[in-house]
């Protein structure tokens, strides 16, 4: 994929995809701030959204500024506990409406999750013109998913990602 410094980059970022996969894969943090450097690769940074679960933890306020500090935009959303005590919030809907509303206003989505549930959403904004990027851990990344975006950036392998 040509990449060039005129493109209008948006980077959608799956925060708790990316933390559980560092977390299970290298017992470590993302470094989010070189993770979003090497995404976007000296490219038109138009937006950069993280999107996180709020779970009320000072350690999570910390971790929130920190994104705000690296040049981050903070979506949030509530944990929801349910009667049987299972627990759930994800992002996907929120970042696939977000990828349509921008998508006519960049000239690439980089997807930061490994999540297969995005394949559709692939499809559809690459039918509107807009290029799709993925990055993410390789081994924790859907292969479907991989195949499907116009490319794929590895952060498995490079220490500069991740904070053990």
């Amino acid at each position: 994929m040509i990449k060039h410094k005129q493109q209008r980059v948006g980077v959608l970022v799956d925060v708790a995809n990316l933390y559980h996969s560092a977390k299970n894969l290298y017992n470590g943090r993302v470094e989010f701030k070189e993770a979003l450097k090497y995404t976007v690769n000296n490219r038109n940074l138009i937006r950069a959204i993280a999107y996180v679960v709020k779970t009320e933890t000072e350690e999570e306020a910390q971790f929130f500024e920190a994104l705000l500090q690296q040049g981050f935009e903070i979506q949030t959303k509530d944990l929801q506990t349910f009667s049987g005590g299972a627990k759930k919030a994800d992002w996907d809907v929120g970042i696939a409406v977000e990828a349509i509303k921008l998508a006519d206003k960049l000239d690439s989505i980089i997807l930061m999750t490994g999540d297969g549930d995005y394949i559709p959403l692939v499809s559809y904004l690459q039918s509107k013109g807009c290029l799709v990027e993925v990055s993410a851990f390789h081994q924790t990344t859907s292969s479907k998913l991989i195949e499907v975006a116009n490319d794929f950036l590895d952060l498995s392998g490079n220490k500069k990602f991740l904070r053990i």
